[in-house]
């Protein structure tokens, strides 16, 4: 569905967009299109009643997931989606000749979340460097949840390091994202316990471990493939685009990183 194109350019559709307040970008593409709730429902695939509770302020939006959906059933810009906290839609980029082992990239994790989310089913071993986790594998929806929770035949090595609760490297990066230390870290809690329960499974070995150092690169390992993204003072490993590298020097040297990050880490289970 394509909205006027001067919509997206008016200040207080701005002001909607950077507040990630969907009741409030919804009300003005009824008000300024003529676009009915149903149709809304339709487009986003969220249907018509859950788009009433969202304009009433029943129900508010935060899931990246939810307001991609949201970006691509209305046809976002790119300057609309990146006001959103969104990346650009532009497809992932195949790199014809392998440079040092990129042999694709993204432009957020959701762009990248089918392979790498394919990839997780059919791994004998995945590793996890992030921060949080939340998305990637604490949540019932997270990105790697279902292929590392569901059952199969073949036993699953896991490994997920994440950034100590407890740590002032934690506070830093709270204040980064804008976020209370005390939620911030309770995140991380929330993840380590999540990350508990899969232990459970019979088919999974799985291990968590804490670092302290100021989180730079984000890890995604599947057998010998690795999803490299970066956290940086504004925007969380999710955002930023997705390298796959299958080989060359910045594959061992990511590698090495995970591995020696792994031995020096806390371990929490």
């Amino acid at each position: 569905m394509s909205l006027p194109s001067a919509m997206w350019s008016r200040a207080d559709m701005a002001t909607a967009l950077r507040a990630r307040d969907v009741a409030a970008l919804f009300g003005l593409a009824q008000q300024h299109s003529g676009i009915t709730q149903a149709r809304l429902g339709v487009a986003t695939g969220l249907g018509q009643g859950r788009v009433n509770e969202i304009a009433n302020g029943r129900r508010r939006i935060t899931s990246i997931e939810v307001l991609e959906r949201v970006a691509e059933g209305l046809s976002m810009p790119d300057h609309a989606r990146l006001a959103l906290g969104l990346a650009p839609a532009r497809p992932g980029i195949t790199v014809p000749q392998p440079r040092n082992g990129v042999t694709a990239a993204w432009a957020s994790q959701a762009s990248a979340a089918t392979e790498i989310r394919n990839a997780a089913w059919k791994a004998a071993a995945v590793d996890l460097l992030a921060v949080r986790a939340l998305g990637l594998i604490a949540l019932n929806d997270s990105l790697l949840r279902e292929p590392l929770a569901a059952a199969r035949e073949v036993p699953v090595t896991v490994r997920v390091l994440l950034l100590d609760p407890e740590s002032e490297t934690a506070a830093r990066r709270a204040e980064e994202i804008g976020e209370s230390p005390a939620s911030f870290s309770a995140g991380i809690s929330m993840a380590i316990a999540r990350i508990r329960e899969l232990a459970d499974l019979d088919h999974l070995d799985v291990a968590a471990a804490v670092y302290t150092q100021l989180p730079v690169w984000r890890i995604i390992r599947t057998d010998g493939t690795v999803y490299l993204s970066v956290f940086d003072h504004a925007a969380e490993g999710h955002q930023s685009e997705v390298h796959r590298l299958t080989g060359g020097l910045l594959h061992a040297g990511f590698t090495r990183q995970f591995e020696d990050a792994w031995a020096c880490a806390r371990r929490v289970l």
